[in-house]
């Protein structure tokens, strides 16, 4: 699956810190049978890989790593069977490891200038961070007009009460949220908040049909 594809699976991408690797086989299930197939694992616990493997393994499940900062990063996250990479940036050395590897990413911006940059590469879906701070729906909105042909990934900043504002502009394809798993209630092992959670994340309105293959 491209990058677009994995975007449109599902409204919201959930954002991951997971400490402990034995919660991941539950945790991924409950995400995917909630409607929330595409997730994000980020690589800022001792363990982000150990978990990533073990989602990947789930039927149905298209786990991403995400945070990824060196080529190093990218290669670590493939080998550990990541379908996908996010990255809060990104540096050439960045995006030319991704293709060398094969991972679809999904790079980051903040400005019209980085934006121009990844456009003259190729990229045509980014992650917008840090969302909330960097302006907000309104000014992904104003980009739609100079970049007609880009699709969002507006992170950071986003809850159950703004994500629609997002989701329903034309060039947003999906949002990435930490609040569909808060790491209190995932260290309680509360299943029934995380399910209550992501339903409320898979049925949110968007302005983009969903992807049918997972």
């Amino acid at each position: 699956m491209n990058v677009i594809d994995i975007c449109k699976l599902a409204p919201v991408i959930p954002v991951l810190t997971v400490e402990e690797p034995e919660v991941s086989v539950p945790l991924a299930k409950v995400l995917l049978e909630g409607g929330l197939p595409a997730i994000e694992v980020t690589l800022r616990t001792p363990k982000a890989l150990e978990v990533i493997r073990a989602m990947s393994r789930i039927e149905g499940a298209v786990v991403g790593a995400g945070t990824l900062l060196s080529s190093k990063d990218v290669w670590s996250a493939k080998e550990a069977g990541a379908k996908f990479g996010v990255s809060p940036g990104c540096t050439p050395a960045l995006l030319n490891a991704a293709i060398k590897a094969g991972l679809p990413l999904l790079p980051g911006v903040a400005t019209a200038s980085e934006l121009m940059i990844l456009l003259d590469q190729g990229v045509e879906v980014v992650k917008f961070f840090p969302a909330h701070l960097a302006g907000g729906a309104p000014y992904i909105k104003a980009l739609q007009a100079p970049f007609p042909n880009i699709c969002f990934c507006p992170t950071g900043g986003i809850t159950a009460e703004n994500a629609e504002e997002y989701l329903l502009l034309p060039n947003v394809v999906c949002v990435g949220g930490s609040w569909v798993v808060p790491r209190t209630t995932l260290e309680k092992r509360d299943w029934t908040t995380i399910s209550e959670l992501t339903a409320v994340a898979a049925n949110l309105k968007t302005s983009q049909p969903k992807s049918t293959t997972p």
